[in-house]
């Protein structure tokens, strides 16, 4: 079997794993069958570390060249598991180091601005204004990725809580509802009925069809400049940071004592969708709000104090 051959199979073997586990990978598979093509040219049948590196420099940026290394360092390490003949490429060679912008937190004088500035769209007599404030408030309510809201079909708001199908990582999960979320989704569900919109989706536009993250995007930036929320420190608000601002507010809420606040982050992280703790744990480094407390926490603890 030729080199490039035996690569591309070990390739797909890899890819078939990883996706019946849920990754989707589409950009791995075309850096991965790059890198098979590039080892067959040298004539290779395993994993070698100069080849690696020499194929990742052919990135032009620093991030790039991490990136497609990363990708076959990752490879490497499942295809050891059955030929050790493979080398293990050091991590990090590049030595790049990937940065969070910090989050935009917004206070909740701001959320309700948006709120309010939301059903004061045009028409005034129809379902837009409603859909928007609606969108908003569930945004900041529960920290949904906008995908998975708009995603939200009828049949997926049940007595338990919000039933959130297959969103990213191909993971499936119930997100309870406050009651005071609950009643302000009845109330836009039953103002929606009333309009006879066809369909399924929870929020659609006024022609009756799903809204689209585009139509979103744009809205929301009429509406930050409606409600007077400026750059802060200058960072832009986004409308993926009210996710941010529910995890925050959460933690920030989060009951006292080490173990305490652990368990809480756990929780939270399950409730948010995501795949490890270290996913909710960025806000604690990236958050202005949260470093503060945890300095103001240490220095007590340092002078005798309790944590």
């Amino acid at each position: 079997m030729a080199g490039g051959e035996f690569m591309m199979i070990a390739v797909d073997n890899y890819l078939a794993l990883r996706r019946s586990a849920g990754f989707v990978l589409r950009n791995a598979e075309y850096l991965l069958r790059s890198f098979a093509t590039f080892a067959a040219a040298r004539q290779e049948q395993q994993i070698r570390t100069a080849t690696v590196i020499d194929w990742a420099s052919q990135a032009l940026s620093l991030a790039q060249r991490h990136t497609r290394y990363q990708a076959v360092c990752h490879f490497a390490h499942c295809v050891r598991l059955e030929d050790p003949q493979h080398e293990l490429p050091p991590p990090n060679h590049f030595g790049h180091r990937k940065t969070r912008r910090v989050p935009y937190i917004y206070s909740p004088a701001e959320i309700d601005r948006l709120i309010q500035a939301a059903k004061q769209l045009s028409p005034s007599d129809a379902l837009r204004p409603q859909t928007y404030a609606t969108l908003i408030s569930l945004l900041a309510a529960t920290g949904l990725r906008i995908s998975e809201a708009l995603h939200l079909l009828v049949s997926d708001v049940t007595p338990d809580g919000l039933l959130i199908r297959k969103t990213k990582f191909q993971k499936t999960r119930l997100v309870p509802l406050h009651e005071t979320a609950v009643s302000g989704l009845r109330r836009y569900l039953t103002q929606r009925q009333g309009v006879h919109v066809a369909g399924e989706h929870v929020f659609v536009g006024d022609s009756g069809q799903p809204l689209a993250y585009g139509t979103v995007y744009q809205v929301f930036g009429t509406l930050l400049k409606s409600a007077g929320v400026l750059p802060s420190r200058g960072h832009r608000p986004r409308l993926h940071e009210l996710r941010h601002t529910f995890a925050v507010r959460a933690l920030e809420s989060a009951p006292a004592g080490r173990q305490r606040i652990g368990q809480h982050m756990l929780a939270l992280a399950t409730y948010l969708g995501h795949v490890n703790i270290d996913s909710t744990y960025w806000y604690l480094e990236s958050t202005p709000e949260l470093l503060a407390d945890i300095a103001a926490a240490g220095e007590a603890f340092l002078c005798g104090g309790t944590s």
